[in-house]
């Protein structure tokens, strides 16, 4: 026997619900799946090589590495590309790509003590005072060339402070789909459970360099930093800084981005260079000595430029959810913790591309609605007695009519109103 068709749509309905609260998570990326490929999460070296292919450089000893085109965003050959490291101070990247847009390079900062009193013991400094005021640019040039974590101290207290800097930077890891990055300090300080990888690296670095003033400073060799004032004349003195990317102005074609070494991140090192028409980045993590991240990175590049149309990819460098503008630069709620902002793309939320809960709730609910309605009227239908036994009347098809458009008229009014809520 055939069950009721009050029951049928009963189930109907549920198959309903169930399926559309859980359409978001079926259009998005499955959380068990590896970021840019499956091959990026295989620990062993991942090439695939065609006819006439280069033979990767010999002895790379980085414990994570990989090289990928900027402009297709082709990973071309990777070693352990998803393994969470120390990232050392190649996190400025991040810092740098979360904060840079949202202050004036010629802002000029009066520095206090307070900004520079968490700096950790050892950090690498580019010589900020206190007391003593600094345009944005100069600290900027501090981060980049000298490494100065207390340049970066100073722009984030801007930034409205530490611990509001680092969720914003692990909102816009998120944003990038950086998974393997943990964010604890905004300046790449050895601290626990602060992570990163060669494929995140990669992605922080190709998403700065979209920024002119990042690619500019990335890519400075030397320049003059403000320094105290003179005991004898009051006037303010001012100091040569260099990069400290040794491939910087060496190596053919490079155009920067971010070197660093700590005690337990080892060195570490990304860069990006061009070559006839064709930008290649690279990332080097951990390598066997300080002093072969540069080598094992510029034989990578080399690797990668006489590889041109000789490989297949072995993974992709997914795309930036949420790019970063003066306007629109990812921030983290109040009292948010790290890594819990950022799920999805504000831009997405504001054109109503991205439903939303309230919407897909409505949804349900309109589904529902509609589910039970068809099914009383097949039993109203199959049965007019009993139904006008229950109601007291017959209803004729005009009613049954009425009765549906009000229905509908009601289902848009649930839909308009959750997407009047969610665009608030």
């Amino acid at each position: 026997m055939s069950p009721p068709a009050g029951r049928l749509a009963a189930a109907s309905a549920v198959s309903v619900l169930v399926l559309v609260a859980t359409a978001p998570v079926a259009a998005g990326q499955d959380s068990t799946s590896v970021v840019g490929g499956e091959r990026l999460g295989r620990p062993a070296v991942q090439v695939a090589p065609l006819a006439g292919a280069p033979a990767l450089p010999a002895a790379l000893s980085g414990r994570s590495w990989l090289v990928a085109d900027a402009d297709t965003g082709e990973v071309l050959a990777a070693q352990n590309a998803h393994l969470p490291l120390p990232p050392a101070s190649t996190l400025k990247m991040l810092f740098a790509d979360t904060v840079m847009t949202k202050f004036d390079r010629a802002e000029v900062h009066q520095v206090t003590q307070g900004e520079l009193a968490e700096l950790g013991a050892g950090s690498s400094l580019v010589g900020v005072k206190e007391n003593l005021p600094y345009r944005v640019e100069d600290l900027w040039r501090g981060v980049f060339l000298s490494s100065g974590n207390d340049a970066v101290h100073v722009l984030a207290h801007m930034n409205g402070g530490i611990a509001q800097t680092v969720a914003e930077m692990q909102a816009r890891a998120n944003a990038l789909q950086a998974r393997d990055t943990k964010v604890v300090s905004p300046d790449g300080y050895d601290m626990d459970g602060q992570v990163s990888s060669a494929y995140d690296l990669t992605l922080f670095a190709r998403a700065g360099l979209r920024i002119p003033d990042f690619r500019s400073y990335c890519s400075t060799r030397t320049a003059q930093f403000p320094g105290g004032l003179d005991k004898l004349t009051g006037q303010r003195t001012s100091f040569d800084i260099a990069n400290t990317d040794r491939l910087l102005g060496k190596y053919p074609g490079l155009i920067g981005v971010k070197n660093g070494y700590t005690t337990n991140a080892g060195a570490t090192f990304t860069g990006a260079a061009e070559r006839n028409g064709r930008t290649l980045l690279v990332t080097v993590m951990h390598p066997a000595a300080q002093g072969k991240v540069y080598d094992e990175a510029a034989s990578l590049l080399d690797w990668g430029f006489a590889a041109a149309g000789k490989v297949q990819p072995v993974g992709q460098l997914v795309d930036d959810t949420a790019p970063v503008t003066a306007a629109n630069t990812p921030t983290a709620p109040s009292g948010t913790a790290p890594g819990a902002a950022g799920a999805r793309p504000e831009a997405a939320r504001r054109e109503g591309h991205d439903p939303g809960p309230a919407t897909w709730t409505a949804a349900a609910l309109v589904a529902a609605l509609v589910l039970w309605a068809a099914g009383r009227a097949v039993t109203r239908r199959r049965n007019p007695a009993a139904e006008a036994a229950t109601t007291g009347s017959t209803r004729t098809s005009g009613s049954t009519g009425t009765g549906r458009r009000r229905l509908a008229r009601r289902a848009r009014a649930l839909v308009h109103g959750a997407r009047t809520r969610t665009r608030r």
